[in-house]
């Protein structure tokens, strides 16, 4: 018998999540998201992705600004649900809420646990310089990734991949792996895994003052730095244009085997020296513009040496 679930999910990480319980037959009972957001030029109330899909599929959709009180738990446990999945929700769980389905709650986590814990497992993997990263599922408990494993899959972080990348990369992979979870569960055999206690690392939520480059730091370090924060916020630094400061984001780039003070541009083709190598800006992005290729960026705006970035 396919399960019963509640789905509680947000951004669009969890939006595959979503299909393919719905595809292997399973029932969602309701899904919880995050409460819809001004965004666009109008500012309109814009639905969550999760909750947009789910609009679309013709579920309830519930936005809870707490689950912390009675009625929140009340509300919960009226759908009957047998367990309920958690893919990037955005709210912590109570005990009673966790408590509340039979099978418990099973969250998708964007890492290698117990490595990545926390709030931006992508970036900070990829930040950290990392050569692997993964999805798992997980029985969720009061703390912060803590709970006992159930299942993983793992996958290499090239140089060349950005934090949308690899975001990407590991919803599909994560969809495929919650829904071979809930397969094992309704038949019994889901086996949990305790935690290694050794290896424990927490990804903070990305602090946009941390997004300025410092060219005084190896080139592969600067690229990661550069390709965890793409695109959003952006890695940036600042150039003199036409005599006035201007704020360039970085999004994409790539190692060279070239040398000199870190921060000055060496050449017509947007190398950039670091404090070991140099790194060629691929795509970038102005403020309040558009994201560039490098060449057509340079098309608009030729830049030479001498001319630095800070």
């Amino acid at each position: 018998m396919p399960l019963r679930l509640i789905f509680m999910g947000t951004p669009d990480f969890a939006v595959p999540t979503l299909l393919e319980l719905v595809a292997h037959g399973h029932e969602i009972a309701a899904v919880y998201s995050r409460a819809a957001k001004p965004a666009g030029r109008g500012m309109k109330l814009q639905p969550t992705p999760v909750a947009q899909e789910a609009e679309r599929l013709g579920i309830p959709v519930l936005t809870p600004s707490t689950l912390k009180t009675p009625e929140a738990l009340e509300t919960l446990q009226a759908h009957q649900a047998d367990a309920a999945v958690v893919v990037a929700y955005g709210m912590i769980l109570p005990k009673a809420i966790l408590d509340a389905p039979p099978l418990g709650c099973f969250n998708l986590h964007g890492s290698l646990l117990p490595r990545w814990r926390g709030a931006a497992p992508i970036n900070r993997a990829i930040m950290a310089e990392d050569t692997e990263s993964g999805v798992m599922v997980m029985k969720m408990d009061v703390g912060l990734d803590t709970g006992d494993v159930a299942m993983a899959e793992r996958i290499a972080i090239s140089d060349a991949m950005t934090a949308a990348d690899l975001h990407d990369a590991l919803a599909p992979l994560g969809a495929d792996l919650m829904v071979r979870a809930m397969g094992a569960l309704e038949r019994g055999k889901l086996q949990l895994t305790r935690q290694s206690d050794d290896g424990v690392t927490y990804a903070a939520k990305i602090d946009k003052a941390e997004a300025r480059i410092d060219w005084n730091r190896p080139a592969h370090a600067v690229l990661r730095h550069i390709h965890g924060l793409s695109p959003f916020p952006g890695a940036w630094a600042e150039i003199a244009l036409d005599g006035q400061s201007a704020r360039i984001k970085i999004l994409r780039c790539e190692k060279v085997a070239r040398s000199g003070q870190p921060g000055d541009l060496l050449d017509e083709h947007l190398v950039v020296a670091c404090a070991e190598g140099a790194i060629r800006i691929l795509e970038l992005q102005r403020a309040g513009k558009a994201p560039m290729k490098a060449g057509d960026f340079l098309r608009g705006m030729p830049l030479k040496p001498p001319l630095r970035f800070a």
